[in-house]
């Protein structure tokens, strides 16, 4: 993935000259606001070449970031061109998104680089709407995405994606995603009413889940988002020990009872070694549609606590707001409805965050070494 930007030419002033050294010292001073790293420090510079009339930096970042490559720019631009006299400079920004390590002993899944799991104590924070708006984030960011609806009792990403169609098979042995919105997905209520209630025990939640995630035919994602269950007990213990998960994200209130079971979900995903990507404070505030007034009806300072509580990022808050609710209920979600609006920025915020909290973490290199057969002679 790739941005684009324009040349910029500075005029008025004589011709001069800064080594590469020069410049790469001073790229040392551009912090990337999502990695809260210097350029230099990221590795993200990858060839600095001049010419008498030209300068050419080209930078690599490990995170999807399409809606804050302007703004680097820029300030790129502002510590650069001051020395340059009257060169054309140009900067040019890509992304290369790798696959991070997950769990010992579970193996990545095929066709997928990264695995994000969306979690939270208890249900009813929106977790599930977040998950959809996230995965649309990321993908509006130059992301290639799909999700996962791992909750086999309550499956709502079908209605949230507007999707209801039953998965193909062109092999008769895995399942095609559907596709809505550009994002792949897989969920059970794909495969069943959506009135019929799953009565099942533990052991055959899990299997089902596996099924899904592993005989589904994912086709090259950057990432996979999973929509986990609410709740810490065993079917989301277990859960986490199976599935691969590069990094999960808590989704919590800033009440105080909803913030006694995220610290729950943090600490399972501790257990099992998990990084937790950060916490997402959702129905953070609410605005009165007619008079304009801000109330923190479920508390405040919450997700700030409860971040530096367990040294973990606050990735960002998002409102109580209609229109977020009856998105989801309607099939058309936020983020790939309104496009421009303040709430999806805030969505994509919150996802090249995550995204650059993660391109920090261990790299997996499986995919590398060669498979060793041992055979009989």
């Amino acid at each position: 993935m790739r941005y684009d930007p324009p040349q910029l030419h500075t005029d008025g002033k004589e011709m001069s000259h800064m080594t590469n050294e020069e410049i790469n010292a001073a790229l040392q001073k551009v912090v990337d606001d999502n990695l809260e790293q210097d350029l230099l420090s990221a590795n993200a510079i990858k060839n600095v070449e001049q010419t008498d009339d030209k300068v050419t930096i080209s930078l690599e970042l490990g995170y999807p970031m399409l809606g804050y490559a302007e703004d680097l720019r820029q300030k790129i631009l502002e510590v650069i061109t001051p020395n340059l006299g009257n060169k054309f400079v140009n900067v040019d920004i890509s992304s290369n998104i790798v696959s991070h390590a997950v769990q010992k002993g579970v193996k990545p899944l095929p066709g997928v680089k990264n695995t994000i799991a969306i979690a939270s104590g208890k249900g009813g924070v929106g977790k599930s709407t977040t998950a959809i708006n996230l995965a649309l984030a990321l993908q509006a960011e130059g992301a290639s995405v799909g999700i996962l609806d791992a909750d086999i009792y309550g499956p709502s990403q079908p209605r949230m994606l507007g999707c209801f169609m039953k998965p193909e098979s062109t092999d008769g042995k895995k399942l095609e995603p559907n596709v809505s919105y550009g994002i792949q997905s897989m969920s059970i209520g794909y495969l069943i009413d959506e009135e019929t209630p799953m009565i099942w025990r533990g052991p055959m939640v899990t299997s089902a889940l596996e099924q899904l995630l592993g005989d589904t035919n994912w086709s090259d994602l950057d990432y996979l988002i999973i929509d986990l269950p609410p709740g810490t007990g065993d079917i989301q213990l277990t859960l986490c020990q199976k599935i691969p998960v590069s990094g999960a994200i808590i989704v919590t209130t800033p009440q105080d009872i909803a913030l006694l079971d995220a610290r729950k979900a943090l600490r399972m995903f501790e257990k099992v070694e998990v990084s937790v990507l950060g916490i997402v404070e959702n129905m953070s505030t609410h605005i009165c549609s007619e008079c304009g007034h801000e109330d923190h009806i479920f508390g405040e300072g919450g997700g700030n606590s409860m971040a530096e509580q367990y040294d973990v990022a606050l990735l960002g808050k998002l409102p109580l707001d209609t229109s977020i609710r009856k998105g989801v209920d309607e099939g058309k979600p936020t983020v790939a409805t309104f496009p421009d609006s303040p709430i999806t920025e805030s969505y994509r915020v919150i996802a090249r965050k995550a995204a650059a909290i993660l391109a920090k973490k261990s790299r997996d290199y499986s995919s590398k070494f060669p498979k060793i057969v041992v055979e009989n002679s």
